[in-house]
């Protein structure tokens, strides 16, 4: 015999957010038409409870009702883009952080070190399209980062942190292509008080 069922626990405004985030990215992805979007938002937005987010969320990766920043939340808006010619791209230092970055170069180094940077967003979007050259990618000790959708032709991928998102970390989907050389997606290292 089971004893009555506890109320359910009523969702927050940033839980409907972060729904609506990940309808928005189904959406970019092709996986829902801008109609079925529209049709879906309008559910999330009057959603009282978890189970109400089931109809509009269930067919979508990941677990519907896990409505943790880390899973869903997805960086919207235009990319702020890098531009480097023979020179290459390099950001170090104190620096706000775009919730979307692309960094563009035909030849030339990349350097992308968040370690001292503002991240003021949870989940940081960086699109790589490279031509020949190296890429570096130093993120903090406790951030992790995805590399899955990164391609070298010509070169490899190699990350040196987690791939998958942890509650309360920085998190780093990183993709794109590059025609040659490597990409290392690692923490920074330190010796003799010198950071590398």
């Amino acid at each position: 015999m089971t004893g009555p069922r506890s109320p359910e626990i009523r969702i927050s405004d940033a839980d409907r957010e972060r729904a609506a985030e990940r309808l928005n990215r189904a959406m970019a992805e092709g996986r829902i038409s801008v109609d079925e979007l529209q049709e879906r938002l309008s559910v999330v937005y009057g959603a009282r409870f978890g189970s109400d987010l089931l109809p509009v969320l269930s067919d979508l990766p990941g677990d519907p009702l896990n409505l943790s920043a880390d899973v869903l939340a997805t960086p919207v808006g235009p990319p702020t883009v890098l531009r480097g010619g023979v020179g290459g791209v390099k950001r170090r230092g104190d620096w706000v952080v775009p919730a979307r970055l692309r960094v563009q170069t035909s030849f030339g180094a990349v350097l992308l070190d968040f370690c001292d940077a503002r991240l003021p967003m949870p989940v940081v979007e960086v699109e790589l399209e490279l031509g020949a050259g190296s890429a570096r990618v130093l993120v903090p000790e406790n951030a992790t980062a995805d590399v899955d959708g990164l391609v070298s032709q010509y070169g490899s991928v190699r990350s040196k942190v987690p791939g998958r998102s942890v509650h309360g970390r920085p998190h780093f989907r990183i993709y794109g292509r590059t025609a040659a050389g490597s990409v290392t997606v690692r923490t920074r290292y330190t010796f003799a008080g010198r950071h590398f």
